[in-house]
């Protein structure tokens, strides 16, 4: 332990102020966008990463200093969760951004990006701006908004995205719907294009996609529920890169889940293409079995796939196909769940297990510590446009501190948000976020934080 740090467990000395400072000591600094990965110390002043590294704390802090030991465990990045559903606005009874702030920073969230599939839904300047105003109030994750790409949604007129743009927006999609016309998805990607946004698909030819919301095979025959193919997934992934050859434009898919998809954006990357992708837990931590005798916790859009696209998912993710992996969150209320299977609504929430189900790829050997950060914090942060996901001095003090192997049973009765709706109830699991910081300021400590983390989180 450092000569200068408090004793683990020990408390701040006094009660910090807006211009304390604080320090972290004894923490294994990693910071996948420059590979840092060493044992060190950082420093945080004002809101911002005053200083990291080995051996930079004074031998005997000054008073206004609250330094921590961190007891070895890892200090990065927050996490930026590039695809979140809050239902605020139109349905805060599900969630909303207050709630989902709270769960995000529970699970080591800094950053999450809202699709624009409120009520009403995002595609003017206005809502752009009450999101970001929304957020500044709330004070706990820092909360980006996507626009839509089309005028509410229809997949026909696009949205003004200059003016939203200017408003914050950092990309175009029209959320859970798939932008299905192909003149609609040119003129998207040209005009984006013209901005450096990035368009979000959801890939899914909707002429071969169901309500049901099962993967077509054995399972879904047996059970009597209409199919949906993994075919459906790369056919519009297909022709969006087609579109992205010939416009050039700025193409992201959102929660791949087939091999032949991502075999379709290993290629186009080869091929120079400006493409990039994600995927969710459920899709490299489940599959199609979850649905026993109609689990409708395990509805998911687009559903959960075979083990041989889960284990492609997996390999996709391991060979850097795809670049970031996203919660997902998508919250619904008992009412939306408890249906028969074909009407029940799809998705779950994740923000509270995006990290300890990412850190089973690590555990399971499929991927290293940094490199399954890298997919949570810098990757998603570039892609984009986000000056987050990284260590940098003089940046925004939004960190994770992480235990990476203390286990856990995923307990879904005292999750933050608002809807329960989680097939990973119950499942043990090994790591979690003990604390996050955003903008310097201690938004969440769980039980076996560092005391004076807790106290500074109770302060808040």
């Amino acid at each position: 332990m450092p000569r200068h740090a408090v004793q683990p467990g020990g408390g701040a000395r006094t009660q910090p102020a807006v211009s304390r400072i604080l320090a972290f000591a004894n923490v294994r600094l990693i910071d996948p966008a420059t590979k840092l990965d060493s044992m060190g110390e950082l420093v945080v002043a004002d809101g911002l990463i005053a200083d990291f590294g080995q051996n930079i704390l004074p031998q005997q802090p000054p008073s206004h200093m609250t330094v921590v030991d961190g007891g070895g465990q890892v200090l990065a990045p927050a996490l930026v969760d590039m695809r979140v559903q809050l239902r605020e606005p139109g349905e805060e009874h599900k969630e909303n951004m207050e709630s989902g702030g709270a769960a995000a920073v529970a699970g080591g969230i800094g950053t999450m990006v809202q699709l624009p599939n409120t009520s009403p839904i995002i595609d003017d300047v206005s809502l752009v701006q009450f999101i970001e105003r929304r957020s500044r109030t709330i004070g706990l994750a820092d909360i980006r908004v996507y626009g839509a790409a089309t005028k509410s949604l229809s997949g026909n007129e696009l949205t003004e995205m200059g003016l939203m743009s200017e408003a914050g927006a950092v990309g175009f999609t029209d959320g859970e719907r798939t932008i299905a016309n192909a003149l609609v998805m040119r003129r998207a990607l040209s005009y984006a294009k013209t901005f450096g946004q990035l368009i979000v698909q959801h890939a899914e030819e909707p002429s071969l996609g169901t309500e049901a919301g099962m993967n077509e095979g054995e399972i879904a025959t047996r059970l009597g529920v209409p199919g949906i193919p993994a075919a459906a997934e790369v056919i519009m992934i297909e022709r969006d890169l087609r579109l992205v050859e010939l416009t050039g434009g700025r193409y992201h898919a959102a929660h791949v889940s087939t091999a032949a998809a991502i075999e379709a954006i290993r290629q186009a990357k080869r091929r120079g293409l400006d493409v990039s992708c994600d995927t969710a837990p459920p899709y490299f931590a489940l599959n199609e079995t979850a649905v026993g005798d109609y689990r409708t916790f395990a509805k998911l859009s687009p559903p959960l796939r075979s083990e041989w696209d889960r284990r492609a998912v997996v390999e996709g993710l391991a060979d850097g196909t795809i670049d970031a992996i996203a919660s997902d969150h998508a919250p619904h209320d008992q009412d939306s769940k408890r249906l028969p299977f074909a009407q029940a609504a799809a998705g779950i929430i994740g923000l509270e297990t995006l990290l300890p189900l990412t850190l089973e790829l690590v555990h399971n050997k499929h991927l290293g510590l940094g490199q399954a950060l890298a997919k949570l914090t810098c990757n998603p942060a570039l892609r984009l446009g986000l000056a987050k996901g990284r260590l940098g001095r003089g940046a925004s003090a939004d960190l994770v501190l992480i235990d990476p192997d203390r286990p856990h049973r995923i307990d879904v009765a005292g999750f933050k948000s608002k809807s329960k709706n989680s097939p990973f109830d119950g499942r043990p699991t090994e790591g979690m976020a003990l604390a996050t910081l955003v903008g310097g300021r201690v938004v969440h400590a769980a039980s076996g934080a560092p005391t004076a983390l807790r106290e500074l989180a109770a302060s808040r």
